[in-house]
């Protein structure tokens, strides 16, 4: 039997551009990590139990942990603050990461620097929650949230060891090409992203959507076993041949 499901929160930053979509902010995971090594994928990671008592202290919904979650992750691995009021400044922001980084207490932080949350500033955008036997599964949400003009980004060297700017369509035409690894989730999120035109675009989107928990699933089509997602998501694509697919 598989171990009980992590949770898990990610969050999908897009920069506007003068012209064409938006760029996606991206990172490679460490050739050591154990989940998604090498794999370039979005900031994020589990939902700590700080994060759970700090929505409870503030009387978030039942994604409030997740969207906690996702704003400290994001400030962590990349040295964005999103979602926190108001804007700190840049050196702020490296203090508040390097104590992230040494263990300090998220809430502490920011009630020291007087810092706030503002969780209401990323959208809801999917639930992930595969099932694979023998292997380590996160229940993860997914947000979109959009870049400050100014974003300055930085990787933290340790999960993660470089990251990118990257609009949604050269992502999946470098993956196909060989010259970056995505694992299936990321693929899936990226060809629904590509859609989209601008930041705006995204979030309409995702408001006539409802957030449905995808456990992909495997079935025959032409022939040919596929991992499959539900056609009801907002998928444009919505299975893939096994033999193509790396999951984790």
């Amino acid at each position: 039997m598989n171990a009980p499901a992590i949770p898990a929160s990610t969050l999908i930053i897009l920069r506007e551009r003068a012209s064409g979509p938006p760029e996606i902010l991206m990172v490679e995971r460490g050739s050591a990590m154990a989940f998604a090594a090498g794999a370039m994928v979005f900031p994020g990671g589990r939902i700590d139990p700080g994060d759970v008592a700090m929505a409870t202290g503030l009387g978030l919904g039942s994604d409030g942990a997740a969207r906690i979650a996702a704003i400290r992750e994001t400030l962590e691995e990349v040295g964005l603050a999103i979602g926190i009021t108001p804007k700190p400044a840049p050196g702020m922001i490296r203090a508040v990461r390097r104590q992230l980084h040494a263990g300090a207490a998220f809430d502490r932080l920011l009630a020291a620097e007087g810092l706030t949350l503002a969780p209401d500033r990323l959208t809801a955008f999917a639930r992930w929650l595969p099932d694979h036997p023998g292997m380590r599964i996160f229940d993860t949400l997914f947000f979109l949230a959009q870049a400050p003009a100014d974003a300055d980004v930085e990787v933290d060297g340790t999960e993660n060891v470089r990251l990118l700017w990257i609009t949604a369509a050269d992502a999946l035409a470098a993956a196909d090409a060989g010259e970056m690894t995505i694992i299936y989730p990321t693929r899936r999120n990226l060809e629904r992203l590509a859609q989209f035109g601008s930041y705006a675009d995204a979030c309409a989107h995702a408001a006539t959507v409802p957030i449905r928990t995808i456990t992909p699933f495997v079935e025959t089509r032409g022939g040919v076993p596929h991992l499959c997602i539900p056609a009801d998501a907002g998928y444009p694509v919505t299975g893939e041949p096994i033999d193509h697919v790396r999951r984790q």
